[in-house]
């Protein structure tokens, strides 16, 4: 078909001169395999479009999607993939990752994708057959588990976010096998390339920004965000630590306070992967606000995040009195539809002006130190259980159930 053979160049040429597709191997594997085989439903513009496509949804919400083909196109350069390597993925979606792969991996590597939803892996059998891809095998089954029988896997990956690093999947990695995925972090989730060291420990390749459904099953994420009683908004916390409570936070959004200048402009990405995950490692009360309608109740508008609106805040955590908060909001001089704004920061309740000079405070450390963003965090992963302290200056702890994370920023200063 000659108008899709056109769509799937101009997007693989897109991609490359975007700097997200930089091998040889990524870039064969995008101009063989045809996307629009794997969304039969989608116009062909559409199919070749620089856009994640939910494929299933439960009760109005999206379990399964065909990832964004620019955030494909970075994961598979962190995979790092070579002709005959074993990979196993977790999350078959479409079948469309898990073709790529088995471009890359050849006649002599193979690739096994697992889904716990059976009508997925029903789907994607048919979407590989009208592809003529061969070397893809597809389980039914919990990612969480792995998939034993096959390992060791040269790579694991997922394709969907998870809360932990499960040690089911690092067991069943080869010795210098590589784990790539959306992994939660305080928040922000990260696309993060971990390499299994001889003395059993995951130390990052790399790490990017992303935006994934997260697992089901045994490896599901029970965080939830709160609802603010009295407010338009959302409450997200830290998945470990104390972290604010949501009743409180109502508490000192009804008492606001004056609005703080700050001489800078933030962005979506600067809330969650840049200021917002330093802010997150840095300070215990670290939360993130989101508007689940366009009027909030609160006297300044939040920031643009993508179709929506939220920001990142300071608050007082469970149990603290009196309480309070500190909040990024849009500054009067922003410009509709530009990807940053000018900011102020408004605090709220009796404690609010102390956090909000914490917040600056932070917030100034962050732009001295270049304002990093998760490209520049180095990362390891050690077992639950056998963390040696004292750490290092500039070592962040993240506890998770299965492991520990320690994320590395020179000048980082941990609490």
């Amino acid at each position: 078909m000659v108008a899709a053979d056109r769509a799937r160049a101009r997007m693989v040429d897109a991609l490359r001169d975007a700097g997200r597709i930089r091998s040889p191997a990524v870039e064969d594997a995008f101009r063989a395999v045809p996307r629009h085989l794997f969304l039969p439903g989608l116009s062909i513009d559409d199919a070749y479009a620089d856009e994640a496509v939910a494929v299933q949804f439960a009760e109005g919400v999206a379990t399964s999607s065909a990832s964004q083909p620019s955030m494909m196109a970075i994961m598979l350069e962190q995979l790092d993939l070579r002709p005959g390597h074993r990979v196993l993925e977790i999350g078959a979606g479409t079948g469309y990752n898990a073709a790529l792969m088995a471009r890359i991996v050849g006649p002599t590597g193979a690739v096994t994708a697992v889904d716990i939803d059976e009508d997925l892996i029903a789907g994607a059998a048919v979407h590989l057959a009208d592809a003529g891809v061969t070397g893809v095998g597809l389980v039914v089954g919990d990612g969480a588990l792995g998939h034993p029988p096959l390992a060791p896997y040269d790579r694991i990956v997922l394709t969907v976010g998870s809360s932990d690093i499960r040690p089911e999947w690092v067991a069943q990695l080869a010795p210098g096998g590589r784990l790539l995925l959306p992994l939660a972090v305080r928040g922000s989730q990260l696309s993060t390339a971990l390499d299994l060291g001889p003395d059993g420990v995951l130390r990052s390749d790399s790490v990017r920004s992303c935006a994934f459904i997260r697992l089901r099953g045994l490896g599901a994420s029970t965080d939830v965000a709160a609802r603010l009683d009295g407010f338009r908004l959302m409450l997200q916390v830290a998945e470990d630590g104390p972290g604010p409570d949501a009743a409180e936070v109502a508490a000192a959004l009804a008492c606001p306070g004056g609005l703080l200048p700050v001489p800078v402009r933030l962005g979506s990405a600067d809330v969650w992967d840049g200021f917002g995950l330093w802010l997150a490692l840095t300070e215990v009360g670290t939360c993130r606000l989101l508007a689940s309608d366009a009027e909030t109740g609160l006297p300044d508008d939040l920031l643009p995040l993508g179709p929506g609106r939220g920001t990142i805040a300071l608050a007082t955590v469970r149990g603290e009195q009196p309480p309070g908060l500190a909040m990024v909001v849009a500054g009067p001089d922003r410009a509709e539809g530009s990807r940053a704004s000018s900011v102020g920061v408004r605090v709220y309740g009796a404690a609010g002006p102390v956090l909000g000079v914490r917040l600056l405070t932070a917030l100034e450390r962050w732009l001295t130190a270049g304002r990093p963003g998760a490209a520049e965090w180095q990362m390891a992963a050690v077992p639950a259980g056998v963390l040696r302290e004292p750490l290092p200056p500039g070592v962040a702890v993240v506890r998770k159930e299965h492991c520990c994370l320690l994320l590395d920023m020179p000048g980082l200063p941990t609490k």
